[in-house]
């Protein structure tokens, strides 16, 4: 008598299967996320860094840094970007 008429669609072990599947796909994603990460925040850091130390030198050299890093890193991304664009196109 105090048994349920109706039941949800989903039992136990397909639950079950579900967050294995999941916990597997987060596994995998980190796999690759996790690295890019660290390289995104360290290569932050040594840019830091290094303006931090030749700011020390003189406000020129800081400048000259400064202007040859932003045109160093902008052609690096648009040379990656139109590499990435005509592979995949």
């Amino acid at each position: 008598m105090k048994e349920k008429l109706l039941t949800s669609g989903k039992t136990n072990i397909e639950e079950e299967e579900f967050k294995d599947k999941l916990w597997n796909e987060i596994k995998k994603m980190w796999i690759v996320a996790g690295p890019a990460i660290f390289t995104r925040f360290s290569t932050f850091g040594v840019t830091i860094i290094s303006q931090a130390f030749i700011g020390h030198i003189g406000p020129a050299e800081l400048a000259a840094y400064s202007v040859v890093l932003t045109v160093f890193v902008r052609f690096g991304n648009g040379v990656l970007v139109s590499t990435w664009l005509w592979l995949f196109s």
